[in-house]
């Protein structure tokens, strides 16, 4: 998996291979903004695109400011495109760059991934992200964790869904563990009806809430303006 893989904007460990990976990356860096200043229109999804592996080379040689910069620029492009899953994957790198809008940024993207069809990877990473944010005992995990399967129950197909379901299975688990020292099939099925997380029109109702305090109500975009442009089936 790409977007739940722990890896995906981290560096290595040891001393050496940090070295060795930084070189690798400053010339990769180099490179992407090269091909940057090649793209004929600044404002089409390829120099969105080049701006983003930007920003997350940017994050894994920790030029944190740098990267955060890059990934905004690129949501602004991304969204004047209508390119939903560009732009939750840069909500995705803003928030790893730890910058004071970081949560609002990964707020954003939670909204962005659940409200359109983008990949279900993706939008069960930004919700894990939530999961990671919160303390053992908020009901906003529990939220977050639900809404992840019942995402995945609903978008994902073939070997993918079978692959995240898995894994929200487990995320659903290791909440309830966390929150109510949950441990049995009897107790889960009480905990899921105690918190009201059986039935979609009450928890993604809550789940708007939590990303209400995620963003501030600093909302980059018009809601509703952007609700507007969701296919029509």
């Amino acid at each position: 998996m790409k977007y739940l893989n722990p890896e995906h904007m981290r560096d290595a460990d040891s001393g050496e291979d940090v070295e060795e990976s930084a070189y690798l990356l400053e010339a990769r860096l180099k490179e992407i903004r090269q091909h940057r200043q090649e793209v004929q229109n600044p404002q089409s999804d390829a120099y969105a695109e080049l701006l983003l592996e930007e920003g997350r080379l940017l994050v894994r040689l920790e030029d944190l400011p740098e990267a955060w910069a890059a990934a905004r620029e690129a949501f602004d492009l991304f969204l004047a495109n209508e390119n939903w899953q560009g732009a939750v994957e840069a909500c995705d790198v803003m928030f790893a760059a730890n910058q004071p809008d970081s949560l609002a940024a990964l707020g954003q993207g939670v909204w962005l991934a659940v409200t359109f069809p983008i990949d279900p990877e993706l939008t069960v990473a930004m919700l894990d992200h939530i999961i990671e944010e919160t303390p053992d005992d908020s009901d906003g995990a529990a939220v977050a964790a639900v809404t992840a399967h019942y995402i995945v129950d609903l978008r994902a197909r073939d070997r993918q869904r079978d692959d995240l379901l898995f894994f929200t299975n487990n995320l659903l688990a290791t909440v309830a563990r966390r929150h109510s020292q949950v441990e049995s099939q009897e107790a889960f099925n009480y905990w899921m009806e105690k918190l009201e997380l059986n039935d979609p029109a009450k928890f993604l109702v809550r789940l708007r809430n939590v990303v209400d305090v995620l963003t501030q109500e600093d909302w980059w975009f018009d809601r509703e303006a952007v609700r507007s442009r969701l296919p029509v089936n």
